[in-house]
């Protein structure tokens, strides 16, 4: 008689297979109604400040300065995230969010008043990068690096299906019903919604410690953020390459809505379902390309299906509809396309940290200055080269920054050190896969 003890072995819980961090499972869920309330005008603030008379050029200013807080908001969140913890610094950037929505509904959609609109807009960039940036910081602090590349994955997936997927879809149904300015008023409720369920309904620990070492200043936390640009170059690349990845999106929020408007000749409705179409593509891509990061290698998914990819999705997504004119289902199948390359950029967010494992904090920071200056930097190009160049020369622009964005990739590599470090803390060892 077998008078052995054997103990079967413990079943994973469901969240563990598919790679969420258990105690973080609210946030994601929250952090999916805040930014679906965020993408909520990312497909329509374009046509509707033009129809209360604001000029192109002051549209694409508008974009711009949002885009410049928006960078500045997420450059901070990592540095503001190691000081007083990520769960406060995502408290304040909810807080920002709604007071200047409040102000930009009231005092200057109501009205049309453009300065206003300006103003407000732009302050209200603050808002998200310091909620959503502080969530990634969150995650980075409390997941260990052999999920860290899943992990990303359902940020981006969860940041992605809001902005500016279901946003987008939720505004192309809600806009026939109730009109734009209502519209607007449920995307703050949304993104309220959203907040309060991630920060009153995740509990993990490190989300209301600072992460910074004890004894290192506010001042040096926040220099460190800058300082690893020079002490740490592939990190500044990395943040390069975070910049290029999402630029052509925000651009083509400013010039697209117009062209396949006018020239191609679709409704509104249709482009805001096309801008659905190309980010539920985007989404689920966003998770597919965590995952397959973590067992085929981070480079190997950035470098061919996100940069290369993406210098010729760019491309395709403004000719095929142009030689096609008036066919939705080619626009559709190239939107699809764009948007599926744009997300195998998102093992950046795995990535970095193990780069940098000792301050994760502020290497995440320059990627969050990367995600935020392509909020800028996408308009930008588009307020400095639209009139001379047009859409299609501001596209092979992006097309060219696309095969930069690649070569610069090549140089994204995890360092022995860094990899020796990742182990020490946290118990085990990091796959040889970070390095391929």
């Amino acid at each position: 008689m077998n008078t052995s003890n054997t103990t079967p072995p413990a079943r994973r819980h469901w969240l563990d297979i598919v790679g969420i961090p258990r105690p973080l499972a609210w946030g994601f869920f929250g952090l999916l109604l805040f930014m679906i309330g965020d993408g909520v005008e990312a497909g329509y603030l374009a046509p509707f400040l033009g129809e209360g008379g604001v000029s192109p050029d002051h549209v694409a200013l508008t974009f711009t300065l949002y885009g410049i807080t928006v960078s500045i908001s997420s450059w901070l969140s990592g540095a503001l995230s190691d000081i007083w913890g990520p769960k406060r610094v995502m408290w304040a950037g909810l807080a920002i969010w709604i007071v200047f929505e409040v102000l930009f509904l009231l005092f200057g959609a109501a009205t049309h008043n453009f300065p206003v609109m300006l103003i407000t807009y732009t302050l209200r960039g603050f808002g998200y990068p310091l909620f959503a940036f502080g969530f990634l910081v969150w995650i980075a602090a409390a997941t260990p690096a052999r999920q860290m590349g899943s992990a990303a994955g359902w940020f981006w997936f969860a940041f992605a299906a809001g902005l500016p997927t279901l946003g987008s879809l939720f505004a192309s149904f809600a806009i026939p019903v109730i009109g734009q300015l209502a519209t607007f008023w449920c995307a703050l409720g949304l993104v309220a919604c959203g907040g309060l369920i991630t920060l009153l309904c995740t509990h993990e620990k490190s989300g209301l410690k600072r992460l910074a070492p004890e004894g290192q200043s506010p001042l040096a936390t926040v220099l460190l953020s800058v300082t690893i640009l020079w002490k740490e170059p592939k990190i500044a690349a990395a943040g390069v390459v975070r910049t290029i990845n999402t630029a052509s999106e925000y651009a083509f929020l400013v010039i697209m809505p117009g062209f396949f408007t006018k020239v191609i000749g679709f409704s509104l409705q249709q482009w805001l379902q096309l801008l659905s179409a190309l980010a539920v593509s985007n989404v689920v891509v966003n998770l597919a390309s965590g995952v397959l990061a973590d067992k085929l290698g981070y480079r190997k998914i950035i470098g061919l299906g996100g940069c290369l990819g993406s210098a010729v999705s760019v491309l395709l997504f403004y000719y095929m509809p142009l030689h096609f004119r008036g066919d939705y289902p080619i626009a559709l199948l190239f939107g699809v396309f764009y948007g599926a390359t744009l997300a195998c950029f998102v093992p950046l967010s795995g990535l970095v940290p193990q780069i940098a494992p000792k301050n994760k904090g502020a290497a995440l920071s320059i990627l969050g200055l990367g995600a935020g200056a392509s909020t800028w930097f996408g308009p930008g190009i588009v307020t400095v080269f639209g009139e001379s160049l047009g859409i299609e020369g501001v596209l092979w622009i992006f097309s060219g920054l696309y095969v930069l964005s690649g070569l610069l990739t090549i140089c994204l590599t995890v360092s022995p050190q860094a990899r020796a470090y990742s182990a020490r803390h946290h118990g085990q060892e990091t796959e040889a896969v970070l390095a391929h």
